[in-house]
């Protein structure tokens, strides 16, 4: 039995196909919207619709097993939440989404703190800008 199954069942929930195959979506897909989460699961299951995908998300997240961030305007994006920590940099001309350590944040985290006595959570952040190859074709 995999973590998240044994986790689903402590919680007394059942191991339903469904919830399987939107997990594994997830962690196939990296950062992903309910709707590419439908378009994976219906690969296999055509019957599942969005609302269950997310319904299951909902749970998932509420177990812990899933997170979500923002990288725009649209759906919130989810991926494991076995995944390390991580800073979402977001191109804004082609879209594509790269990923860096917290510890690039640390000095705003730490001025934050100091200035505002604001206690940073940076795992949810997304930063936009432009990324090395769009950068370079300008």
């Amino acid at each position: 039995m995999t973590d998240w199954q044994a986790t689903l069942r402590e919680r007394g929930y059942r191991l339903t196909p469904q919830r399987q195959l939107v997990l594994e979506a997830v962690a196939t897909l990296g950062h992903a919207t309910p709707e590419d989460v439908l378009t994976e699961v219906q690969r296999t299951a055509s019957g599942v619709n969005v609302s269950t995908v997310y319904r299951t998300l909902e749970l998932l997240e509420e177990l812990g097993l899933v997170t979500h961030t923002h990288l725009g305007h649209g759906a919130p994006t989810y991926h494991p939440a076995s995944e390390a920590d991580h800073l979402h940099l977001v191109c804004r001309d082609c879209g594509r989404v790269t990923e860096a350590d917290t510890s690039v944040a640390d000095e705003l985290v730490r001025r934050v703190a100091q200035e505002q006595g604001f206690e940073t959570d940076v795992s949810h952040f997304a930063i936009f800008g432009r990324c090395r190859d769009c950068a370079r074709s300008e």
